[in-house]
């Protein structure tokens, strides 16, 4: 019996203080630690806060403004101080974290998570492809692709936010290979998101786990198992952690990866009887009413 413990933040980042979020960060890597977890995830641009230049012009005219420079030149890299932080943390306590914040793009930054390992290396960055585009984020730079790692022994996925509300987004992860599928989130209105990830969970057979800063009508940090029934047939609550709204600190989500990999070899969801042949209006990129904005 293998079991993989993760430690979901929910708590609260200073908007504009990435040595503040960072020493919050450590602390809490820290103490997850204590508490015999084998993996850090935190809520979505975690070092940096998700906050955006306030600027009173199209967007089109951004590039050339001096906020919006300052804010795309102080981006994060894989080698800046505050990632390098996690890592050390990582490899003194032969702990895996996801970390997350802006960084630098091509002609603006991007909204990312860094994967780290037990070894303190960067497993892999993910840039969030599915930006908020009807809203601030059009300000970043979407990613262009999906990704899935081995991460100590387990494939992780990554999507962030507004990608879960594209079943594609999970759907990819798992032909990828994902067992484990980790979202760093900043939102409200939790309640229906909440319900598409326990879909999301059992349609791919993979766990999901999410990361949410507190407060009203947000929260609800969570992890699913794939697992929607026993070996009899009989539904069971496939919920593996649940927070509520307002409540900071970690909370445990515990896989049995034997349990979860042997009911991927035997049950019929995730890959094995999907039509193909009938999906290829799923790549046409038209957009007709009532969908058009």
């Amino acid at each position: 019996m293998k079991q993989f413990r993760i430690a979901v933040v929910q708590a609260k980042r200073d908007p504009y203080n990435e040595q503040r979020n960072t020493k919050d960060g450590l602390a809490f890597v820290h103490e997850a630690k204590s508490k015999g977890a084998d993996m850090v995830l935190f809520p979505e641009c975690w070092i940096t806060g998700y906050e955006f230049p306030d600027l009173n012009k199209p967007y089109a005219d951004l590039k050339d403004d001096p906020s919006f420079i300052k804010w795309r030149e102080e981006a994060l890299t894989k080698e800046s101080p505050h990632v390098q932080a996690f890592c050390n943390l990582a490899k003194q306590l032969q702990i895996a974290i996801v970390i997350t914040g802006y960084t630098k793009g091509e002609k603006a930054p991007r909204n990312s998570a860094f994967v780290i390992n037990k070894a303190g290396e960067i497993a892999f960055q993910y840039d969030k492809v599915h930006t908020c585009d009807f809203a601030d984020e059009k300000m970043l730079e979407s990613g262009n692709s999906f990704h899935v790692c081995n991460v100590d022994g387990v494939q992780i996925g990554i999507m962030i936010c507004y990608d879960r509300e594209y079943p594609e987004s999970a759907r990819i992860l798992m032909l990828k290979g994902a067992e484990l599928i980790l979202v760093p989130n900043d939102c409200e209105t939790m309640a229906p998101r909440v319900q598409a990830l326990s879909t999301r969970a059992y349609e791919n057979m993979t766990g999901i786990v999410m990361a949410n800063p507190p407060r009203e009508n947000a929260g609800f940090s969570c992890a699913f198992s794939p697992i929607c029934w026993d070996e009899n047939g009989k539904a069971m609550d496939n919920t593996v952690m649940m927070a509520d709204e307002t409540s900071e600190g970690l909370f445990m989500a515990e896989f049995d990866l034997d349990k979860l990999r042997n009911y991927r070899k035997k049950e019929m969801m995730g890959n094995t009887f999907r039509k193909v042949k009938a999906y290829g209006e799923l790549l046409r990129e038209a957009v007709e009413e009532p969908f058009v904005r």
